[in-house]
């Protein structure tokens, strides 16, 4: 069987397990989601393994704390919390249509599509997966072609521990992840690039299929000049250097006040040689996933260079770095302009432009010159200036004097806005995004009713202009 015949064909199933037995019920999703549990815990080591393997080389605690850790609080907090998300919700009813009475009942969408990207492949695979189970879904998911060994652990995982009927996992190209968009799905949830959303949600919009896309853009990084930049060099390097940069929330550009520019290169090139002293075979330090991006990375470094840049390698012990290897060191840009794909596109990877501004309003104009990010970070303890850049700016999600552990925060919904996505999910927001809101008015027994249906009367007037006012 091809990869799009098995993809039909899996779709097809557990469409038809929906269609005869609908959503599942709480102590399904309490099982399922303790059972997920244990086998991550059972195998955190070969997670860590496989992910590795995908990218050549991929340190163990990253993956452990973004991959393993992510997702098993993810599902912690999920159960501790369900029954109380699954009750009915009373709604006020006014007093024109009393004695009746209103309520939200939460039920599942339905069949879910989750498209994986290869950044983080076993967390945004299974995230999402968990979150549609915990409101009653049943899923199909797509993991990156980008990293098959991921994949593969993925769908033994999902075999050992789901009914086929709940959720099956489907592996295949490009090919196979087009024709996955297509399919008629209750909800998709898609995570990657920007452009490759607009394809994803053209072929959903086919089906009106409802689309949560997870995409990226150029997050910013505006550091206030009387905040410690040691500290804030510090942060920086630990949110660009994780994951070597491919995270879809990493810093992707800095701005501090121009006075402080050479403080700030001098502040980073130490931080990165307190966390990185060297690169080589430091088991920390994590390689670009293959050739093709660790090529485009230095095509842009090339790029920026020529344009008349200066670009800075924090290389502590100045080794000399196997291509092959694909270990890449954060390259500082300076001088950046706009004809410069650097500058430009979402970087994905160990470089970072600075970008001096005369004032804090100016680093304000900059971001919102550009296209809304997925996140932003601000270093500021003036906690007034803090809630003035939040007001004047607009990003997926924001954290201040530090960066990416907004996405941690469970009680936060995780989403863009604009070109960086739509839709949230992660705690309450997942079980809500793969929920259906659905109102539900019950008329009492005794009730008004025949005062405002025809043969209307002269007291229907008067019914009407107490209504109106």
């Amino acid at each position: 069987m091809s990869d799009l015949e098995t993809l039909h064909s899996a779709f097809d199933s557990v469409r038809a397990a929906w269609d005869q037995q609908g959503g599942l019920p709480y102590t399904v999703r309490m099982e399922l989601l303790k059972k997920a549990l244990d086998w991550i815990r059972a195998h955190r080591e070969e997670i860590a393994t496989q992910v590795s393997a995908d990218y050549g080389h991929r340190s163990r605690h990253e993956t452990l704390m973004a991959e393993v850790f992510a997702v098993v609080d993810e599902i912690k907090h999920a159960r501790a919390h369900l029954a109380e998300w699954m009750e009915e919700e009373p709604r006020p009813v006014a007093l024109t249509f009393k004695p009746g009475t209103a309520k939200v009942v939460w039920q599942p969408l339905g069949v879910v599509g989750v498209i994986a990207p290869w950044n983080y492949p076993f967390q945004l695979a299974i995230s999402p997966a968990l979150a549609a189970i915990g409101a009653g879904c049943r899923v199909l998911i797509k993991p990156s072609e980008l990293t098959p060994a991921t994949g593969a652990l993925l769908e033994r995982m999902c075999r050992e521990i789901f009914p086929p009927e709940v959720v099956r996992v489907v592996t295949g190209d490009v090919e196979v992840a087009t024709a996955f968009s297509r399919l008629p799905f209750d909800h998709l949830l898609f995570t990657g690039s920007t452009s490759v959303g607009r394809k994803v949600m053209a072929a959903a919009a086919e089906h009106l299929t409802p689309v949560t896309l997870e995409l990226g853009g150029k997050s910013p990084v505006l550091v206030h000049p009387d905040f410690p930049t040691d500290r804030a060099a510090e942060r920086i390097v630990y949110g660009k250097l994780f994951n070597a940069g491919q995270t879809c929330i990493a810093p992707d550009t800095l701005l501090v006040e121009q006075g402080q520019v050479d403080a700030m290169v001098g502040a980073i090139q130490a931080a990165v040689a307190r966390s990185y002293p060297t690169i080589a075979e430091n088991p920390d330090y994590t390689s670009i996933i293959n050739d093709r991006h660790y090529a485009r990375l230095q095509s842009w470094i090339d790029d920026a260079r020529a344009k008349g840049a200066t670009v800075i390698a924090c290389n502590p012990a100045n080794e000399t770095l196997d291509p092959a290897r694909r270990k890449l060191p954060l390259h500082l840009v300076l001088g950046g302009t706009a004809e410069m794909t650097v500058m430009q596109d979402e970087i994905f990877g160990p470089i970072l432009p600075i970008v001096p501004v005369a004032t804090l309003d100016e680093g304000i104009r900059w971001i919102n010159g550009r296209p809304r990010p997925l996140a932003m970070y601000y270093f500021d303890w003036d906690r007034k200036r803090c809630d003035d850049v939040i007001a004047r700016t607009q990003s997926g999600g924001v954290t201040l004097n530090d960066t990416l552990l907004h996405f941690a925060q469970l009680e936060l919904p995780f989403g863009g806005v604009g070109p960086s996505g739509t839709g949230a999910y992660h705690g309450w927001y997942g079980f809500r995004t793969f929920s259906h809101e659905r109102g539900v008015f019950q008329q009492a027994r005794l009730n008004g009713g025949k005062l405002i249906t025809a043969p209307y009367s002269p007291l229907t007037d008067k019914v009407v202009k107490v209504m109106v006012g």
